[in-house]
């Protein structure tokens, strides 16, 4: 790996012909990814829940890069109708699928439940991920040297997967529940990479965290709550500990397009405890390596999520009901 102090925006392959898909790319760290995706010539699409601020980052896109190639289409991760619906309308559109960066996320929410009756942050940060890459799996084989990208988190170290009760019916904590979501993102990942090695495939799984980037993360929770002083205070925090969310991108973009990155590799910011700076390889807790626990949350996700992998597909849908 190259001297990771070095490593910027500016390191970006150009990406002519390449075709991405940013979930959550309207604002903060997908933003800022799809904004320097489409600046190397990337042909990115922005997967969001609301179409009229994806609309709204296309068109600021647009304006800094006149020539980007940049579109949204709807997707909401907490429904999976809504990521079968993104699937089937981004195959109509497309024949190939370079990366997918499984980017958008909440955090630390009040119990919430998804469309389906999932814990809000399980079911969106994880099991719609899960869902959307089984559903594109079909072009993402056909797609010569393609990547998942996974955008975990340093509060993985909190998680453990509560097999037992994985959608918090009881013993709610909201910060446990979204280290579980980040874990299962890590386990997934690499999972994932396991059994595209056993196929044979060179698709590549990467997983990857920002640090404390400042977005708008941090502020859903408090505001969902109707807490101002929390508000107040996450607001404080970004203004005097969080790199910018154009810094926290860089593991982003160094997983979706270095020459240097491995598949089942952990990227994240070089600096103190992983909080800013620029991107190299971390490491994570042995938990998120465990391959038992990984098989039996694959084995769990397919059953909820109603999606089977299919590594062999190459040409029709990538997974089926």
């Amino acid at each position: 790996m190259p001297n990771s102090n070095r490593w910027t925006a500016d390191d970006l392959p150009d990406l002519s012909g390449k075709v991405i898909i940013v979930t959550g790319g309207n604002s903060g760290i997908g933003y800022e990814a799809a904004l320097q995706f489409a600046r190397k010539r990337a042909r990115v699409v922005l997967g969001c829940r609301d179409l009229g601020k994806a609309r709204a980052a296309v068109e600021q896109i647009k304006a800094a890069s006149p020539d980007a190639s940049i579109d949204s289409m709807q997707l909401d991760l907490a429904n999976l109708a809504s990521v079968r619906g993104f699937a089937d309308a981004f195959h109509l559109q497309h024949r190939a699928l370079d990366v997918l960066c499984n980017n958008a996320g909440v955090m630390a929410l009040p119990y919430r439940q998804t469309a389906d009756g999932f814990e809000m942050q399980f079911g969106t940060n994880h099991l719609g991920h899960f869902a959307l890459t089984g559903l594109l799996l079909d072009l993402i084989l056909a797609t010569e040297n393609s990547r998942v990208v996974n955008v975990s988190s340093g509060m993985h170290r909190l998680g453990r997967i509560r097999f037992d009760d994985l959608q918090w019916k009881t013993g709610y904590r909201k910060w446990f529940a979204y280290g579980q979501s980040k874990l299962a993102n890590l386990l997934f990942t690499f999972e994932l990479q396991r059994r595209l090695e056993a196929a044979g495939s060179k698709t590549i799984s990467v997983a990857c965290h920002p640090g404390y980037a400042a977005t708008n993360l941090q502020a859903a929770g408090p505001k969902m709550q109707g807490s101002s002083l929390m508000e107040s205070l996450v607001g404080v925090g970004n203004r005097l500990f969080s790199q910018s969310a154009a810094m926290g991108a860089l593991p982003t973009l160094y997983a979706a397009a270095s020459s240097d990155a491995r598949g089942g590799d952990y990227i994240g910011p070089d600096g103190f405890s992983e909080m800013w700076g620029a991107p190299t390889k971390v490491e994570c807790t042995a938990a998120a390596r465990d391959t038992a626990t990984a098989a039996r949350l694959w084995q769990v996700s397919e059953d909820l999520a109603k999606v089977r992998f299919d590594f062999s597909a190459r040409s029709q849908p990538g997974a089926t009901a």
